[in-house]
């Protein structure tokens, strides 16, 4: 299969898995009903979700920028905080691609290996993951059937979360404290691999140890660390403030707290699927998990799920789009990047 044909397939498939999520999440729900939901929301408590969105994304650009430290120092906030958002803005309508874009971008800006700064999202990656896994570890801790809706009977599934999550710490403290050993210890694994095989899995190595630099820097780790945590805490303070929003969430009697924690943990396995922006995936496990475990209706739920995802959707491709077009890009730029990614 060529390339191209490979691209088409994969476009394919998110945009199948939007339209049926997206059917399952409407499945059920009469669209007047759900109308006179969203008119009725208190958009008054729905507006702090813009600068909420926009902190969290400045958080992600002010972490980059420490990640990027031994490659170039000081490097511009603003100018990491405008690749982040027309990388996800991009995410928002090919998923995976604003991943590719964003070393491309900052790299012929700040005049700094493209491959450098793919490592380094990399590096953004595992701290991403690795909390997640410990907020996952802590939600299935305190509120043991929180995942119920989805597997059934989740002490089954605690163990696994459990070994995973502290296989993933291990990993993680290896990779950042041991990076030069163990990219050491690869290369002389590569010794036995044949000569072409060997050529692109040096340059993959070479590519991802770059962006591994920063754990020289091992006095940043804590500040990186604190960072990685306090996006997972603006993400949690996203799903709590839209609670007062609507009448019937207020008068459930729900753990707002607590339940924010659950639904952003749930919601990010819907953004782990290759969907547009999560779009239809994030709706659909947010509703199924608000009638689950929390006896919600099926027209609030949803009503809530478009409201905590349309604003950060909206949100991103705005400011995304802003400086797409400041920046002077174009598509040929995004072609250009994807290609050179492919090396």
């Amino acid at each position: 299969m060529s390339p191209q044909s490979r691209s088409i397939a994969r476009y394919s498939i998110s945009f199948l898995l939007t339209f049926g999520f997206l059917y399952l999440a409407f499945r059920g729900v009469k669209l007047t009903e759900l109308w006179e939901s969203l008119k009725g929301a208190n958009y008054w408590w729905i507006a702090p979700l813009i600068p909420l969105n926009i902190l969290m994304n400045w958080v992600r650009a002010v972490r980059w920028a420490h990640l990027l430290a031994p490659i170039k120092s000081p490097i511009s906030k603003r100018s990491l905080f405008s690749g982040v958002m027309i990388g996800y803005a991009i995410n928002n309508i090919l998923p995976r691609v604003g991943e590719i874009v964003r070393p491309y971008i900052i790299g012929n800006r700040e005049g700094i290996s493209r491959t450098s700064v793919f490592g380094t999202i990399v590096v953004e990656r595992i701290l991403d993951f690795m909390s997640f896994y410990f907020i996952v570890c802590v939600v299935l801790f305190v509120y043991p059937h929180s995942l119920d809706p989805f597997v059934g009977q989740s002490d089954a599934v605690r163990p696994l979360f459990l070994a995973g999550s502290l296989a993933c710490l291990a990993i993680f403290i290896l990779l950042f404290f041991k990076a030069e050993e163990l990219f050491r210890f690869l290369a002389k694994v590569l010794r036995f691999v044949p000569e072409r095989q060997k050529v692109k899995a040096e340059k993959m190595l070479d590519k991802f140890y770059s962006g591994f630099a920063v754990a020289k820097l091992r006095d940043k780790f804590s500040v990186i660390l604190f960072q990685s945590f306090l996006i997972w805490a603006l993400n949690a303070l996203i799903m709590f403030v839209p609670f007062f929003a609507f009448e019937p969430l207020v008068k459930s009697g729900m753990d707002f707290a607590g339940a924010s924690v659950v639904l952003l943990v749930i919601s990010s396995f819907a953004w782990i699927l290759p969907a547009p922006g999560a779009m239809g995936t994030y709706h659909s496990f947010l509703k199924v998990a608000m009638v689950g475990l929390y006896g919600i209706d099926e027209t609030t739920a949803l009503s809530y799920a478009i409201v905590t995802h349309e604003v950060g959707y909206i949100v991103v491709m705005v400011i995304g789009v802003y400086y797409y077009f400041r920046d002077r890009l174009r598509v040929s730029d995004l072609t250009t990047a994807s290609s050179k990614a492919k090396e």
